[in-house]
């Protein structure tokens, strides 16, 4: 009889594990992102959770380009083709003000992920408004601003000789503008076909503000009052057009034809051996590492953004945080990914991968700091970041920014003053026709 009764419980609870197993299978979330490495690196990591849970997780790309067009064609529709989305830090004010976002602040606090994440990370990829407790999204691809370089170069005896010579100090990683000014200057040498630097000139997104913001942070100047939308005298100050005209310093010493110029050929500047350095964004440099993507990976090494005149030293933060869309049918599945992807072992895997973890323990441990050449870089980066506006109009109020500047840096018209004067006006009448002055 006891018998019987065990293997009458065994097949119940087979039963119950088959039922279990196969409502799992049925179960799927669609995560969003664009189309870039981080994104192979989320969905190779995602597998994992597949494996544990039965649930299938895809993560959905498309390119740049068409990334925020895309996302926001389905959110204002309503549309419930993505579970979550790791969207630009840029898109909180408007993910959470016009309802897109569902609201992770209790999540956010059961979890105290205001002790596990770096602190940049919970400002600029989660809260929003800054400073209200209010969050959105839970920082998933930690990136900013930063540099690689051609070692090989800059450890020549004979150019360092001739460097010392002109400049009057060793050649080294710049620990300034101006150094890295002199720099690139030195070594853009346009009849031996090698240029000082590569810089971000695209002015169809975010990519030449991020890369002008960096000086203009480093140069003491900011973007404006996040709080008041006071921008008369702080976008316009002289000491934000000191740091844009040295932005159109550098594009001096770019390569030939460098005025429409992002991520893929900042990399090209240096696999190609074009350029002395490059900026970029820490995630697009694995391929620098690489043997195979690039002949020089060997003799390439980074740096974190230099410093302004009166020492101070910010750069552009990137990257993105992932939340949950407000029109998906799968919110609760999605909160339990969430609660896996927070945990720690999960965040060690997902730097392992290659992603950007935004934990800070991972962060912190000498196995992330010394797993890649760029680690160390980062990680320094992280603790100096500053971003662009996240409020609801941002993308108005960057597509004024772009037509303000790209005259000035690239079409060499007017003066950087003349620029932030402009931009401060065209902000000052977009804030004001969306009543932010109270």
């Amino acid at each position: 009889m006891r018998k019987i009764v065990t293997s009458m419980i065994a097949g119940i609870g087979l039963a119950l594990a088959c039922g279990t197993s196969v409502r799992a299978q049925d179960k799927e979330l669609t995560i969003f992102w664009a189309e870039w490495d981080p994104a192979n690196y989320l969905q190779e990591l995602v597998n994992d959770y597949t494996a544990e849970t039965g649930v299938k997780v895809t993560v959905q790309t498309t390119p740049w380009p068409d990334f925020q067009t895309k996302a926001f064609t389905e959110f204002n529709a309503h549309g419930d083709a993505y579970d979550m989305v790791v969207g630009d830090s840029q898109w909180l004010g408007a993910g959470s003000t016009q309802g897109h976002y569902v609201d992770l602040t209790d999540f956010f606090n059961k979890h105290k992920l205001g002790d596990v994440m770096a602190p940049a990370t919970i400002k600029y990829y989660a809260e929003y408004p800054g400073g209200s407790g209010k969050y959105w999204a839970i920082p998933l691809e930690g990136d900013a601003i930063g540099w690689s370089y051609r070692k090989d170069w800059f450890e020549d005896p004979k150019e360092k000789e001739a460097f010392k010579a002109k400049y009057g100090y060793d050649l080294d990683v710049p620990k300034t503008y101006a150094q890295l000014r002199d720099i690139a200057e030195f070594f853009h040498r346009p009849d031996q076909k090698r240029y000082g630097i590569a810089i971000y000139t695209d002015n169809s997104y975010d990519a030449m503000a991020m890369g002008v913001e960096s000086a203009i942070f480093s140069y003491g100047g900011d973007l404006g009052d996040y709080a008041t939308y006071k921008v008369d005298g702080i976008t316009n100050s002289k000491e934000a057009a000191a740091g844009l005209d040295m932005y159109k310093e550098l594009y001096k010493f770019t390569p030939p034809g460098w005025g429409k110029t992002f991520f893929v050929e900042d990399n090209q500047a240096i696999t190609g051996g074009l350029a002395a350095m490059s900026m970029n964004f820490f995630a697009f440099f694995p391929p620098l590492v690489n043997k195979a993507t690039n002949p020089y990976a060997d003799v390439t090494g980074f740096f974190a953004n230099p410093a302004g005149p009166d020492g101070k030293r910010f750069a552009a933060l990137g990257g993105q945080g992932i939340s949950i869309v407000s029109y998906s049918k799968n919110q609760d599945e999605a909160m339990k990914f969430l609660e896996w992807f927070i945990k720690d072992e999960t965040q060690k895997k997902w730097a392992e991968l290659g992603g950007y973890t935004c934990s800070q323990a991972v962060l912190k441990s000498e196995a992330f700091q010394n797993a890649t050449p760029y680690n160390k870089a980062f990680y320094d980066t992280m603790f100096m970041v500053k971003d662009f506006w996240a409020t609801p109009e941002y993308a108005e109020v960057l597509d004024q920014l772009n037509q303000n500047i790209y005259p000035f840096v690239v079409g060499g018209k007017g003066t950087a003053q003349e620029a932030l004067d402009k931009t401060a006006a065209d902000w000052k009448a977009t804030f004001t026709k969306y009543n932010r002055y109270k």
